[in-house]
């Protein structure tokens, strides 16, 4: 079998979430007793990290029902370099059938949430006190400073807190306690046009299209085509 320049795209990115996340801390982490033995040297804790955060991100692919044998059989014979129990086009046709069904899946749920977005957006721009612009930015104010605008050349300091128009939250600022820094340009379209509508010292609620958002493009806990409600605080120009 050749090695992982051929392995597909969906393969590669599961593979590299978890080696992204083996630095930290398994979640809900819960050592069975005497197992922490086998589990003494670097080597040791990075492996099982390697490994349960791959099982973790494969847990959450929805398109692929992971076997378990299959699966710890493969790990086992890739790391003795041995010869693949299964043909390489046969591995080949099964990457390719699984990023078909996984792109079908993506594209209904981006007529999904562009069609639950559209309806959302047409019923919110009627409510008093929201305004729409151009570019189909909503925005209503929640508390109106009376600073200085930034300009696109600007950073800025902001407390904002984001969610999906069903309420789920996929970013926080306030969560966490501490706002964020950045360029006006550094961010999302529809973000870039309210900062510079934005006295410092305001808050504002904005709702933004999918167009000036991430598009078609999941992102984390972000569907394709969302709508994204924020509350944005600004604090202040840099």
């Amino acid at each position: 079998m050749k090695r992982l320049a051929s392995i597909p795209c969906l393969a590669l990115a599961l593979l590299a979430l978890s080696l992204s996340g083996c630095d930290k801390q398994p979640a809900k982490s819960q050592t069975a007793p005497g197992a922490a033995a086998g589990l003494q040297s670097t080597d040791q804790k990075a492996s099982y990290g390697i490994g349960y955060n791959l099982g973790t991100n494969l847990s959450h692919e929805k398109n692929l029902q992971a076997d378990k044998a299959a699966l710890v059989a493969g790990i086992e014979d890739g790391l003795a370099g041995a010869k693949t129990r299964v043909p390489e086009a046969e591995l080949q046709a099964a990457f390719a059938a699984l990023q078909q069904k996984a792109a079908a899946a993506m594209a209904a749920e981006g007529e999904k949430q562009m069609a639950a977005g559209n309806a959302f957006l047409a019923k919110n721009k009627s409510r008093p006190g929201v305004k729409t612009t151009a570019s189909g930015l909503q925005y209503e104010v929640m508390v109106q400073g009376t600073g200085r605008k930034p300009k696109a050349t600007d950073s800025v300091r902001v407390h904002y807190h984001g969610t999906l128009i069903d309420g789920t939250v996929f970013d926080s600022s306030v969560q966490r306690g501490q706002p964020a820094e950045f360029a006006v340009t550094g961010v999302i379209p529809g973000w870039t046009e309210a900062l510079q509508l934005m006295p410092v010292g305001s808050k504002w609620k904005l709702f933004v299209p999918p167009g000036i958002a991430y598009g078609p493009r999941a992102r984390g806990a972000i569907p394709p085509n969302a709508v994204l409600v924020f509350e944005v605080e600004l604090l202040g120009i840099k």
